[in-house]
């Protein structure tokens, strides 16, 4: 029997790992017109077994008993609707909720794609949204994103994202858009939007802007599961589909040696080389390698060449930095967001040296999407340390400590602080 103090955390886990799949099944069977109510019932739900399993006891079956309930809700809520609108017009046009076959009695669509998280990701990326308001809801219903999140992911403030949601659910609901997939002239347009979210809810795993844990690995194993499943689908087989996977196997590949045996951070210098995964390491050259076939380059090669170089040294020391900086170039020109141009300052440095690391990083001081990113002051303070400016380290790790969320990255900013300061203090 579980302990009543496990309760939380084994909630917080099935509903992490399962509230894509609730939101995008109930969807497909209650209609997108319904998806806010979707949304709210499977939350509704998450607090229903906080609540009873304390005292109750765990179900057999948690994952099947958190399905079950919030099924049985929205039932519950369309049939009370329904009467209600019988009762207020003497009429209801729509098909009665009882009508709706039960989940069981569904087949699954013809297409390969098969999942239901993958084609609600596809119904997302709906033309009459903007391409961010694709990306937004994704996250939110498909990827099981908190606000504060994915306003961390997009270097937004908390109320844009929030009021973005919003804007995209009513649009939906105004264009009756149908949970089934496109023709498949329709899923290549949509394709770009889908990898997108994939890969920033791949990054949140192995990254996490949140929590007492540096990585979320039930992230990237899906983001990485889903990726290969519009593999599995033939318009899915394009060279930035190969690439995306490859960038993601390859990180993967370092999620083990990321943080050390009590959970702190360890940069890619301390790493146990030893951890690392040969097999995903293997596999990520493979894809990379299938994702050269045809003339298109995109900033998922240009990263999975990037995190390639990393894996094939040998050790820290034997890095290819020379051809990572030119990898880093030729992303900025392809894609000169200053996430980019940032790590383009760390490869700078790592070739040339920490002043002219920090010549670069400069012109990104005072870059509006940057100023609540605590890795842009952290960046500083490694390179005024690297250069013997110690006092200047000092306070860029103290801005950084101000805008870091993640009790992990926290504790190494705080070892870097006081590390910094006991310099300055030496006599």
């Amino acid at each position: 029997m579980r302990a009543e103090r496990d309760i939380p955390q084994l909630v917080d886990h099935l509903f992490r790992h399962q509230a894509g799949q609730m939101i995008s099944s109930l969807t497909r069977l209650f209609g997108v017109e319904n998806l806010e109510l979707v949304e709210d019932i499977v939350q509704e739900t998450l607090l229903k077994a906080l609540q009873q399993w304390p005292y109750r006891g765990v179900p057999q079956n948690p994952g099947g008993w958190l399905w079950q309930v919030a099924k049985n809700q929205a039932l519950d809520v369309l049939r009370r609707e329904a009467r209600s609108r019988r009762i207020m017009t003497g009429e209801y046009g729509g098909p009665e909720p009882q009508q709706i076959p039960d989940i069981a009695e569904w087949e699954p669509f013809g297409d390969p794609l098969g999942d239901d998280r993958l084609s609600m990701m596809f119904l997302g990326c709906h033309p009459c949204l903007s391409r961010e308001a694709q990306v937004t809801l994704l996250l939110k219903t498909v990827g099981g994103f908190h606000v504060s999140e994915i306003a961390r992911a997009f270097l937004q403030p908390e109320a844009t994202i929030a009021q973005r949601l919003v804007r995209a659910k009513k649009r939906l609901k105004a264009e009756s858009a149908r949970f089934e997939l496109p023709p498949p002239a329709e899923l290549v347009h949509r394709l770009d939007a889908v990898l997108q979210v994939l890969y920033l809810i791949f990054n949140e795993g192995y990254e996490s802007h949140l929590g007492a844990s540096l990585v979320r690995k039930d992230l990237c194993d899906e983001a990485i599961y889903m990726c290969r499943s519009i593999l599995a689908h033939p318009v899915g087989r394009r060279p930035k589909v190969y690439a995306l996977l490859a960038l993601m196997l390859l990180h993967a590949a370092r999620l083990d040696a990321r943080t050390g045996a009590n959970g702190d951070l360890l940069l890619l210098a301390e790493q146990d080389r030893a951890l690392w995964d040969p097999g995903l390491i293997r596999e990520g050259i493979y894809y990379l390698g299938l994702s050269a076939q045809g003339d298109v380059l995109s900033e998922y090669h240009l990263q999975a060449g990037i995190a390639a170089r990393h894996a094939l040294a040998k050790d820290y020391q034997s890095t290819d930095w020379a051809g990572i900086l030119d990898d880093y170039r030729a992303l900025l020109e392809l894609s000169p967001t200053p996430v980019v141009m940032l790590n383009h300052a760390v490869a700078v440095a790592m070739l040339h040296g920490p002043q002219a690391g920090l010549q670069e990083l400069s012109r990104l001081k005072d870059h509006p999407t940057l100023q609540n990113y605590h890795l842009l002051p952290a960046t500083f303070g490694e390179l005024y340390e690297r250069n013997g400016e110690f006092e200047l380290a000092a306070q860029s790790y103290c801005e950084a400590l101000k805008l870091a969320v993640n009790q992990v990255e926290r504790r190494f900013l705080e070892r870097k602080l006081d590390k910094a300061r006991s310099q300055v203090s030496a006599p």
